[in-house]
């Protein structure tokens, strides 16, 4: 099992504060799939962070959100 980082840009449709984070997680060697990884991303980080800022305003859906991955590499943090 590696350990990888990525560094992330996550927009909300509506919601005027873009995410600029990194999010680690381990997988069995090979291929990144970006796809694959935009979902956790979205699900396990940005799903969260636009909840916080949304408050009870209004209901965020991860269809609302876009993930940009702009950089990966192997962390050994």
């Amino acid at each position: 099992m590696t350990t990888y980082i990525a560094e992330f840009r996550a927009v909300h449709k509506l919601i005027q504060i873009i995410q600029h984070s990194v999010f680690t997680w381990k997988q069995e060697g090979g291929e990144i799939d970006s796809d694959l990884l935009q979902g956790k991303i979205k699900r396990e980080s940005a799903v969260h962070f636009y909840k916080l800022m949304a408050g009870e305003q209004f209901e965020v859906s991860l269809d609302d959100i876009s993930v940009e991955i702009t950089k990966t590499a192997p962390f050994n943090g």
